[in-house]
């Protein structure tokens, strides 16, 4: 009995771990508390694990920050690509130099950190007020490589054209 067992959960074992996130991104974090909920109230030092895709990269001289469209994460810590269902605007800012040639705009980064404080910027001519995050951790993602999936295959000349 133990040895027919033994394979579904080795299997199991490793389907689990094709789904879990990457070890920085690990931890327990307020998952309801959006972007868009935290500009809602005062939500200064909770722990948070946002992602998205980059607007702005401002280095300065001890920090870099990142301003952000915010985008639901996957089950394994990655910003959802094609997404239009944002969750509103933050900024990260963590210590250290962050090049803006690597991350450029519409790259997805994924953040942990606290929240602290909040920012107001405008947007074209829009006040808006962003949460601030210190950030742990900066992940910044691979490029997704575009795939074209072909569905049926193309006429070859053996046979024929319909």
């Amino acid at each position: 009995m133990i040895l027919r067992t033994l394979p579904l959960f080795a299997g199991a074992l490793l389907l689990s771990a094709c789904a879990s996130q990457p070890k920085p991104l690990q931890g327990g974090y307020v998952e309801t508390l959006t972007p868009h909920t935290a500009v809602l109230g005062e939500h200064s030092g909770a722990m948070v694990r946002w992602g998205g895709r980059i607007v702005q990269v401002e280095p300065h001289t001890d920090a870099t920050c990142f301003e952000m469209i915010a985008t639901r994460l996957s089950a394994g810590g990655r910003p959802y690509w094609a997404s239009d269902d944002t969750n509103g605007r933050f900024i990260a800012c963590r210590a250290g130099f962050y090049d803006p040639a690597v991350f450029e705009v519409n790259r997805e980064v994924t953040f942990t950190g606290r929240i602290a404080g909040y920012d107001s910027r405008r947007i074209g001519e829009y006040d808006y007020r962003f949460p601030r995050i210190d950030a742990d951790v900066v992940y910044l993602w691979p490029v997704r490589e575009r795939v074209d999936v072909i569905t049926r295959p193309a006429p070859w000349p053996w046979w024929g054209y319909w």
